[in-house]
C-alpha cells in the first residue's frame, strides 16, 4: 500500500509541476527536417547542396570559393549535435557564431569553424577562425583528440557554445576547449571547401541528425584537455581547477620586480589597458628599464603568455634565472626567443636560425610551421612546458615548435658550442625566476599564467 501511495503522489507531482520538469530537461530542436533545405540559405560559393535519403549532401564543384549552407536564424548560446561522413580527401567544417556582412570582404562568411579534416594532419574538431585570425585551437595541443575522427565512417560532433566558452567533442572524445569573446552570436553553416584547379570535382560530405538546444543549457563536465583562453588576463573555471594562476594580474606590478632589484623599475615598462609593455629605447639589452623577473622561483611548470611584436623588435622569456651572475646586461637563463625574424638582424646570427622566433635562443632552432605565427602587431600565444623529468617543450599558437631535455648529452653539447659555453651549469639550476626581457624594443605581454607541475 505504501508503494502504491508513493506512485500516486509522484504522478500528482508530475501533473502539478510540468514547467519545472521541462526546465530540467532541455528540448532538442531539429535544424534539418530530413526532406528539404527549409530554414537554410546558401552563401558565397556555388557548391551543390541537396537532400538525399534524409541527409544533406554537399558536393564540390570547380571554380568557386568556399561554399556555406547557413541557417536563416542566428544563435548565441546553444548545444549542437550532428553526424557527418566525408570523402577522405575532402576538407570541410561547421561554422558557428558566424557572419556574412557586405562591409566585411563583400559578404565573405567569417567566424568560428569546427574543423572536418580527414587528412593525416587530423585536426577534426579543432577550431579555426574562418577569414579572420586562422587557427585558434589546432589539434596538435590535444593528441588524444586527434585520434577520435574515423575516416569514411559516420562521426558524431557535439559543440557547446555557452557564454565565452566553445567546446567540441568527436564521437564522445573532447577535441577543443576555447575561451573567446570576439563574436557572441551568429549563424550555423555547413561548409563545402573550395578545391584547386587541378582537383577532381564531385567529392562529397553527408550530414544528418542535426539538432540544437538553446534553453536551460547545462555544460558538460570538465574535460581536462588544454584550454586556449583568448580573453585577456582571465582564468576560465577549468584553468582554475587545473591549478593555473595569473602571474600578472593585468593591472599592477604585483609578483614582479626588476632583475637585480628589490622593486619594479620606475621607468622603461608601461602598464596600460591590460597590457604590460617594455618601452622602445636604443635596441640594446637592459639599458632602459631593464629585465623584470618574478618574485618567486619555479622548477616544473606550464607557463602561458601572450605577446605582441612591433616592427623590428627583439625580446624573450627566460626561466631558471638565478640572478647570480652579476648585474651586467640581461640576466642569464634558457630563453624562448621573441623576435621579428624579417627585420631584426639577430635572426641571421647564431647557427642555422637558432635565434629566430620561438627558438631556444642560440641553441635549438624552432620548427617553422606555415601560418603558425601571427602578423607583426597581432597577439601570439606562447607556452613553455617544463616537466619534472627536465623535458621542456615550446609551443606557439597551439603548435609544438621545439623540445629538448635539460641536462642531456645533446643539450650540454649545444651549450658548449654556444655563447653560454663559459657559464658554469648554464640552465641547470633546480629552480629559478621567470624573466621578461628588455632588449630596447617595444614588445607587449598579457595573460601571463602559470601552473606548477
Amino acid at each position: 500500500m505504501k508503494t502504491k501511495h508513493l506512485l500516486i503522489m509522484a504522478g500528482l507531482a508530475l501533473t502539478a509541476f510540468p514547467s519545472v520538469l521541462l526546465a530540467q530537461n532541455p528540448k532538442w530542436q531539429n535544424l534539418f527536417n530530413g526532406k528539404d533545405l527549409k530554414g537554410w540559405k546558401q552563401l558565397n560559393g556555388q557548391a551543390k547542396y541537396e537532400v538525399i535519403n534524409n541527409e544533406i549532401v554537399g558536393t564540390t564543384v570547380s571554380n568557386t570559393p568556399n561554399s556555406f549552407l547557413a541557417t536563416e536564424k542566428n544563435y548565441t548560446n546553444f548545444i549542437l549535435e550532428l553526424e557527418l561522413k566525408v570523402d577522405n580527401s575532402m576538407n570541410s567544417g561547421i561554422q558557428i557564431r558566424s557572419e556574412s556582412k557586405q562591409d566585411y570582404q563583400n559578404g565573405r562568411v567569417h567566424g568560428y569553424q569546427v574543423e572536418v579534416d580527414p587528412s593525416d594532419r587530423k585536426f577534426s574538431g579543432g577550431i579555426y577562425d574562418e577569414a579572420r585570425r586562422g587557427w585558434l585551437y589546432p589539434l596538435d595541443i590535444n593528441p588524444l583528440g586527434q585520434q577520435a575522427f574515423k575516416n569514411e565512417q559516420w562521426n558524431k560532433y557535439r559543440i557547446e557554445c555557452i557564454g565565452n566558452s566553445i567546446r567540441t567533442w568527436i564521437n564522445g572524445v573532447p577535441a577543443a576547449n576555447l575561451v573567446d569573446a570576439l563574436t557572441p552570436s551568429g549563424f550555423i553553416a555547413l561548409q563545402v571547401h573550395a578545391i584547386g584547379k587541378d582537383d577532381q570535382p564531385g567529392k562529397q560530405i553527408h550530414w544528418r541528425n542535426i539538432r540544437i538546444q538553446t534553453e536551460n543549457l547545462k555544460p558538460s563536465k570538465a574535460d581536462h584537455i588544454y584550454v586556449v583562453n583568448l580573453v585577456p588576463n582571465t582564468l576560465s573555471p577549468q584553468e582554475k581547477t587545473e591549478g593555473y594562476a595569473l602571474l600578472w594580474d593585468g593591472k599592477t606590478t604585483k609578483n614582479w620586480k626588476g632583475a637585480y632589484k628589490n622593486t619594479f623599475p620606475q621607468s622603461g615598462w608601461l602598464i596600460k589597458d591590460g597590457e604590460l609593455s617594455v618601452q622602445k629605447s636604443n635596441g640594446a639589452e637592459s639599458t632602459n628599464g631593464g629585465d623584470i623577473v618574478t618574485v618567486q622561483q619555479y622548477s616544473a611548470f606550464d607557463l602561458k603568455f601572450d605577446f605582441k611584436l612591433t616592427e623590428g623588435a627583439n625580446s624573450g622569456v627566460k626561466y631558471f634565472v638565478t640572478l647570480t651572475e652579476g648585474n651586467k646586461g640581461s640576466a642569464i637563463g634558457p630563453e624562448y626567443q621573441i623576435l621579428d625574424d624579417q627585420r631584426h638582424p639577430d635572426a641571421k646570427l647564431g647557427k642555422n636560425g637558432n635565434r629566430t622566433l620561438g627558438s631556444l635562443y642560440d641553441l635549438i632552432t624552432s620548427k617553422k610551421i606555415p601560418n603558425a605565427q601571427r602578423k607583426i602587431g597581432e597577439w601570439n600565444s606562447g607556452l613553455i612546458r617544463v616537466f619534472p623529468d627536465n623535458k621542456i617543450e615550446y609551443w606557439l599558437n597551439g603548435y609544438k615548435i621545439l623540445e629538448y631535455v635539460r641536462g642531456s648529452a645533446e643539450f650540454l653539447a649545444l651549450v658548449a658550442d654556444s655563447k653560454y659555453k663559459d657559464w658554469k651549469n648554464f640552465g641547470m639550476a633546480p629552480k629559478g625566476h621567470i624573466l621578461l626581457q628588455d632588449h630596447g624594443d617595444q614588445v607587449f605581454f598579457r595573460s601571463i599564467k602559470l601552473k606548477q607541475l
